[in-house]
């Protein structure tokens, strides 16, 4: 009789005392029934709509950082990153809040139908988001360069949403500081349209045994802000959070990047805060901002930041705007990346690069 509420006991008591034990048992057992049912049902629509907020979740992810070239690489390690765990105390002794960790899961399942998953990556992957929920950092995985994809959609959809099956199926009983982020940036071949079509198939996937995580979805076209406007997500699902990656002005933030053709020759380009730059880049925040307001979505900045050859002066002050900017219009964030070529912090002298800690970390 715990579902049924004292009120209602209390009155079928009394009517079985006033109307007569024989004839009104079989009443009194079929109101304590329907009442169960009715509460049951009453508290699964109230919990389906009301118990998770993605605006709260979203609250979670501020300050962030990413820990980079690590799990995405082909194999951890590959890209001078292996993740210690003590790289979580590090990361939360600092003032952070969450972590992303890109991941390449691509690289570690079968290209066969299950598409099985290598099931010591899964217990690897396991342990490193154990370790940063133990930390109390809210954590975000996704599926990072899966290259194929980009290239042959139609071929590698169904891996995708194999992939997620899996994921999803593992991590089902992890907390809601937990959250999922289908794809990283989408490009080339996976056009916008294609994107649209795919997310929403993968998070049926996702809500078949997560119907209350927070899931969230980037833009087509490398995950900027370009793309926005081309962006379609369920009208029925509003427990998601958008990501967009910030990099601009490219010819700053990328500067002498090796994996970037031509990048050299904007080597000494400065980024000093002056009227014209704090204006462009307000603009696109603010044009975010717009499409977030129009579509009531919460926004996370997933990825921003300036590569190490670059001066630290202009890689500071760029920093530091941009944080003030997402802060200033309510969208989480997360720098990339932790100790790798943009690195915050610098695991040679296990220290961190204080001038951008600073920019991230801003005392309000």
């Amino acid at each position: 009789m715990g579902c049924l509420s004292g009120q209602l006991f209390y009155r079928c008591r009394s009517f079985c005392q006033t109307n007569g034990k024989a004839f009104i048992l079989p009443l009194w057992i079929a109101l304590i029934i329907a009442a169960c049912a009715s509460d049951k049902n009453s508290k699964s629509d109230s919990d389906n709509e009301t118990e998770v907020d993605p605006f709260e979740i979203n609250c979670l992810l501020a300050p962030g950082i990413n820990i980079g070239n690590a799990l995405e690489a082909p194999t951890e390690g590959e890209w001078g990153v292996t993740i210690k765990d003590e790289y979580f105390t590090i990361i939360k002794n600092a003032g952070f809040k969450a972590v992303r960790i890109p991941i390449r899961w691509s690289a570690h399942a079968a290209v066969d139908t299950p598409f099985t998953i290598d099931p010591l990556f899964q217990n690897r992957i396991a342990h490193v988001v154990n370790v940063a929920l133990q930390q109390g950092l809210a954590v975000v995985i996704n599926i990072h360069h899966y290259d194929e994809i980009f290239q042959q959609p139609a071929a590698h959809k169904a891996r995708l949403l194999g992939l997620w099956q899996q994921i999803a199926e593992n991590f089902k009983d992890y907390p809601g500081q937990l959250l999922f982020e289908i794809l990283n940036e989408p490009h080339d071949n996976l056009t916008a349209m294609l994107w649209n079509q795919y997310l929403l198939e993968a998070l049926a996937v996702i809500r078949t045994t997560n119907p209350l995580r927070t899931v969230i979805i980037g833009t087509a076209e490398w995950g900027g802000l370009g793309a926005l406007d081309k962006l379609s997500l369920s009208a029925t699902d509003t427990n998601l959070i958008v990501t967009v990656h910030y990099y601009e002005p490219f010819t700053f933030t990328h500067q002498g990047a090796e994996w970037v053709s031509g990048s050299n020759a904007w080597l000494g380009t400065t980024w000093s805060a002056t009227a014209a730059q704090t204006s462009a880049l307000k603009q696109d925040f603010d044009r975010i901002k717009a499409w977030a307001d129009d579509h009531h979505r919460p926004v996370f900045i997933g990825e921003f930041g300036a590569y190490s050859r670059a001066d630290m002066t202009s890689r500071m002050l760029w920093t530091g705007y941009v944080v003030s900017q997402c802060r200033q219009r309510n969208f989480s964030w997360a720098y990339w990346e932790f100790c790798a070529g943009f690195g915050a912090y610098d695991p040679s002298s296990n220290t961190w690069r204080q001038p951008l800690l600073n920019a991230l970390i801003q005392i309000p």
